[in-house]
C-alpha cells in the first residue's frame, strides 16, 4: 500500500492491474473497490449487512481450509480469520460502499471483501512485528473465484435470514392469531362470500384460518431451505474447481457450516449451482406467497374494523395515532396499511428476482447482486412486519360481540338450514322477503305464513336459526 498523497491529504494512491487510483485515505478497501464506486453511482443502495457478514464468513472458512491444505501459511491464515471476525461483527460495514447495481457476478463486492480483509490482516501482522503482507487476490481469495464466492454468500445470507429472522417472526404472528382464535371461539358473526352475506362463522374460526395461513408460510420456507442452503463454493470460475487443492470444496463448506451454524451443503452438481440461481427463485416465490397471505389477512382486518358507525365494525383495532390532519377524532388502521404496502414491495421484489434468473448464460448468472438485495430486503420487511402486526395490532384486537351477533342474525343466508325442512325455493322466497321488508329471517318465515300453515314448527325454526349451531353443523 503506498503512502498518502502529499498533494491531497484526503486521498492515498493505490495501484491495480489497470493503473493508479485515488482512494479515501481512511478506507480499508483499495483500488478495485474504488473503481466500482466510481463506475456505479446508480442507486446509493449497498449490500445488506448480513450479506457483507456472509462474505466474511466464507473468507474465514476458506482461509482455514487453505491453511489445512497447504495453500496458505498459518500466519497469514490466522490474520485473515481474525480480520474476518471483525467484519462479521459488523464493525466495518461502512467500508462496503459499492452499489447493488454493479457487475452481475458480484466481482466488485467480492474484491471489496478481499481488499478490506487484506488491509485488516496486514495491519494485524505488522502490529505483531511480522513483515508479511496479505494480498487480496493471492491470499484472501486463494482457491476461490467471485463466481463461486458471491453466489455462495447470497445463499448463506438468505438461509440465515430465513431461519433466524423470518421464521421466528412468522411464529410470533401465528401464535398471536391463534390466541385470538381461542379468545373469539364463541363470537358468532356473519360469514361473507363475494363480499355478500353468507352463513355464520365464528370470529375465532376466521382468526384460526389466518393463523393457518401464516403456519403454512413457515412450512413453505422450510420446504425451500434444502435448495437455498446448497452452495456452489469450490466450483471457482465455471464449476470445474480450477485452482483449488484436492478436498477444498468439501472442507471449506464443512467449515462454513460450522462457522454459521446453518445447514449449508455442497452443491450436488457444481455446474448447475454455478450457472443458475433456481434455489433463490424458489425462496423468493415462497416469500411472495407469504406476502399474498399477509395482504389478505390485513385486508380482512381493516374491513372488519371499518367504521366506527358506517362500516362493518365487528372488531376494534388498537388506536395508534391520529388519522387525519383535518378530521378530528379519526383513527385509521395504519398497521394494516403499512403491511399491505410491504406485501406489494415483496411481490415486486419477486418479479425482479424471477427476471434476474433469466440472466443466466452458459456457466454463470449475471443478475446475482440485485437478486440478493431484493431477497434479503423481502425477508427483512416480512419479518419486521410480522412482528409489528403481532405486537401493535393483533394482540390488542377486541371483538364487538354485539355487532357481530346482530349482523349474523341479519344475514338472509341463515335461512339455509331451512332447505331441509321446506326446500330450497321456499327458503329463497323467505330470504328475499326478509331483505325486501327489512325484517329478520324468523320474522319473514312467520310473515309468509309457514308456521301458521304448519309447514314448519316454532321448535324447528328455533333449531334451524340457531346461528352458533350453524358454525359447527356436524
Amino acid at each position: 500500500m503506498s503512502d498518502q498523497s502529499s498533494s491531497d491529504q484526503q486521498f492515498r494512491i493505490e495501484h491495480d492491474t489497470m493503473g493508479e487510483v485515488k482512494v479515501p485515505v481512511d478506507a480499508l478497501y483499495r483500488a478495485q473497490t474504488q473503481r466500482a464506486v466510481e463506475n456505479f453511482p446508480i442507486s446509493g443502495k449497498t449490500l445488506e449487512p448480513n450479506h457483507i457478514h456472509a462474505l466474511a464468513q466464507i473468507k474465514k472458512a476458506a482461509a482455514k481450509a487453505n491453511a489445512e491444505l497447504g495453500v496458505l501459511d498459518e500466519e497469514r491464515a490466522q490474520a485473515i480469520v481474525a480480520a474476518a471476525d471483525e467484519v462479521i461483527s459488523g464493525a466495518h460495514d461502512g467500508h462496503y460502499p459499492i452499489d447493488v447495481f454493479q457487475t452481475g457476478s458480484g466481482t466488485s463486492s467480492n474484491m471489496n471483501t478481499n481488499e478490506v480483509l487484506a488491509t485488516l490482516a496486514t495491519r494485524r501482522l505488522k502490529d505483531a512485528g511480522s513483515e508479511n503482507e496479505v494480498h487480496p487476490n493471492d491470499h484472501v481469495n486463494a482457491s476461490q473465484s467471485s463466481n463461486d464466492v458471491f453466489p455462495t454468500s447470497v445463499h448463506v445470507a438468505v438461509t440465515g435470514a430465513l431461519i433466524n429472522d423470518l421464521k421466528p417472526a412468522l411464529d410470533r404472528l401465528a401464535s398471536s392469531l391463534e390466541k385470538k382464535a381461542e379468545e373469539f371461539a364463541s363470537v358468532v358473526k356473519s360469514g361473507r362470500t363475494h363480499l355478500m352475506d353468507a352463513t355464520p362463522v365464528t370470529l375465532g374460526q376466521e382468526f384460526g384460518g389466518y393463523a393457518a395461513q401464516v403456519r403454512y408460510g413457515i412450512e413453505r420456507v422450510d420446504a425451500s431451505l434444502p435448495r437455498v442452503a446448497e452452495v456452489p463454493l469450490g466450483g471457482t470460475a465455471v464449476g470445474t474447481g480450477i485452482n483449488t487443492p484436492k478436498g477444498f470444496s468439501a472442507r471449506v463448506i464443512e467449515l462454513l457450516a460450522e462457522e454459521t451454524g446453518l445447514p449449508i451443503t455442497e452443491a450436488r452438481n457444481h455446474f448447475e449451482a454455478q450457472a443458475n440461481r433456481d434455489g433463490l427463485v424458489e425462496a423468493s416465490g415462497q416469500l411472495r406467497n407469504i406476502a399474498y397471505s399477509l395482504m389478505k389477512i390485513n385486508n380482512d382486518l381493516r374491513w372488519m374494523g371499518s367504521g366506527p358507525n358506517t362500516g362493518l365494525g365487528e372488531i376494534f383495532i388498537p388506536d395508534l395515532q391520529p388519522g387525519s390532519s383535518i378530521m378530528p377524532g379519526k383513527v385509521n388502521p395504519v398497521i394494516c396499511e403499512a403491511a399491505i404496502m410491504v406485501c406489494a414491495q415483496v411481490i415486486g421484489n419477486d418479479t425482479t428476482v424471477a427476471l434476474s434468473s433469466t440472466n443466466g448464460a452458459f456457466e454463470l448468472n449475471v443478475g446475482i447482486p440485485v437478486m440478493a438485495a431484493n431477497l434479503l430486503e423481502s425477508i427483512r420487511l416480512l419479518a419486521n412486519t410480522s412482528t409489528v402486526m403481532a405486537d401493535k395490532m393483533i394482540d390488542g384486537i377486541e371483538a364487538n360481540e354485539e355487532r357481530c351477533s346482530f349482523l349474523a342474525g341479519a344475514s338472509p343466508s341463515i335461512v339455509t338450514p331451512l332447505n331441509k325442512v321446506i326446500g330450497y325455493e321456499a327458503a329463497a322466497k323467505i330470504a328475499k322477503h326478509s331483505v325486501a321488508q327489512k325484517m329478520t329471517v324468523r320474522e319473514a318465515v312467520i310473515d309468509l305464513g309457514y308456521v301458521e300453515r304448519g309447514e314448519v314448527t316454532e321448535a324447528q325454526l328455533d333449531e334451524a336459526l340457531d346461528t352458533m349451531s350453524m358454525t359447527h353443523p356436524n
